[in-house]
């Protein structure tokens, strides 16, 4: 027992515990000074500061010494090595970013935490706000980012085309622990282009630019973009590129296809690879990454400063921790199907609603399924039968039947080619 406990001292307070702790780290990780002043400055105790702390010591051995980094790191010699530095820092100081990226109805608090468990992107980027004229902040997406516990930033993103609505939700949302605005420039879904807003906005560089213009304006700290490389050609490409530049973007992601492909087409990472050259920001590649040996593969195609990841972390949630060990020139850790079996529980249990029905929570959860089915069986059985059930118990008798039969094999880092996981967000 610690002798001044002993003595009967008392003990230090949380907030001072707090303040220790976040210098500690930021001298060891770096992490972003806006999760530690909104923890400091709100009512917080040993609870709430083990949960915070407690997805960097789930990595910490990723602090020790390792063979050198044999990924590809980003060009010193340009502008961006300047720019990344106003970025938050990563988990693990000299890798590439990795960001998990925002999907509607898939990137709320509950599948934030429960990332985290099996290891944290650097930075976690919200489901978009919504903005129009008399638009509110929507309560559930705003609590990924008052409630995070998960000890990274998290970026809030913005969907809209008005400038003077976007400024107005831009300014309220600094008001919180954000890591900065991003703004939504590449969703794909037919119900928000035909508004003309997300990937829609591609199609009108002249909006774009009256859009960055203003909120750039109007935001002192980190502005970035998500963006496809065109609507249904690259006739903008080029132009739009240069608007990141314009406004001083801080930091820009880019999903290698237009909107109109989708995600049924190959990702062009050759033009993601034109944007790294491009502009001055650092840039996060984008579509396909699968796995950690595919994100070392686009880094080294694109020469981009990271990766953002989408569908393939809710397919495998241990990818962020496999691609640090690829960075790092270490094997990549094989997960187990019993792994993946109690993966799928933890979701069931994190996302479930009291008062909505079992057969609604069953139908929820398939969404996330859709995803991580694709590497179960390399005939589909698994998402064939998983998709017909209508109770919880129908459906964990299948998981079980799929995924301890065998519980010690490993789960294929790729998907099987050939299944389809039906998306429907944007990642």
């Amino acid at each position: 027992m610690n002798s001044a406990a002993a003595e009967g001292e008392a003990p230090i307070p949380s907030q001072k515990v707090l303040a220790m702790l976040s210098t500690w780290l930021r001298e060891k990780i770096g992490p972003p000074p806006s999760l530690f002043s909104h923890a400091q400055s709100a009512a917080i105790g040993p609870a709430e500061i083990f949960q915070t702390m407690s997805s960097f010591l789930r990595e910490s051995a990723f602090l020790q010494e390792s063979p050198q980094n044999t990924s590809p790191s980003p060009d010193t010699s340009r502008d961006t090595k300047r720019n990344a530095s106003r970025l938050p820092s990563g988990a693990i100081a000299g890798l590439p970013f990795l960001a998990l990226a925002p999907m509607q109805k898939i990137t709320d608090l509950p599948f934030m935490r429960l990332i985290a468990e099996y290891g944290a992107p650097d930075f976690y980027f919200t489901e978009y706000f919504r903005v129009f004229p008399r638009s509110c902040l929507e309560r559930p997406i705003l609590r990924g980012i008052t409630e995070n516990t998960t000890g990274r930033p998290v970026f809030a993103q913005l969907m809209g085309e008005v400038p003077a609505e976007l400024v107005r939700t831009a300014r309220e949302l600094q008001t919180y622990p954000i890591a900065g605005i991003d703004l939504n420039l590449g969703c794909p879904a037919p119900l928000i282009y035909k508004n003309n807003v997300g990937g829609g906005l591609l199609r009108d560089p002249d909006k774009i630019d009256s859009i960055l213009g203003a909120l750039r304006d109007a935001i002192p700290g980190l502005f970035t973009v998500k963006m496809r490389i065109g609507f249904d050609s690259l006739v903008n490409f080029e132009r739009i590129l240069s608007l990141i530049n314009k406004h001083h973007v801080d930091l820009l992601s880019v999903h290698g296809r237009t909107v109109q492909e989708k995600y049924q087409s190959t990702v062009h990472y050759d033009k993601i690879a034109e944007a790294v050259q491009i502009v001055k920001c650092p840039l996060l590649a984008n579509g396909n990454i699968t796995s950690a040996t595919k994100a070392v593969d686009v880094l080294q195609q694109t020469g981009a400063h990271g990766v953002m990841v989408g569908r393939h972390a809710i397919r495998n949630p241990w990818i962020f921790r496999q691609c640090r060990e690829a960075f790092r020139g270490l094997p990549v850790t094989p997960i187990t199907l019993e792994e993946v079996r109690g993966y799928i529980e933890k979701l069931y249990r994190a996302t479930r609603h009291a008062h909505i029905s079992d057969e609604a929570n069953v139908h929820q959860t398939k969404r996330y399924l859709n995803f991580i089915g694709t590497s179960v069986d390399p005939n589909g059985t698994f998402l064939f039968e998983m998709r017909r059930a209508g109770t919880e118990a129908e459906l964990f008798g299948i998981c079980d039947r799929h995924l301890l039969k065998n519980p010690s094999a490993h789960f294929p880092l790729e998907p099987f080619s050939g299944l389809l996981a039906r998306p429907t967000c944007e990642g």
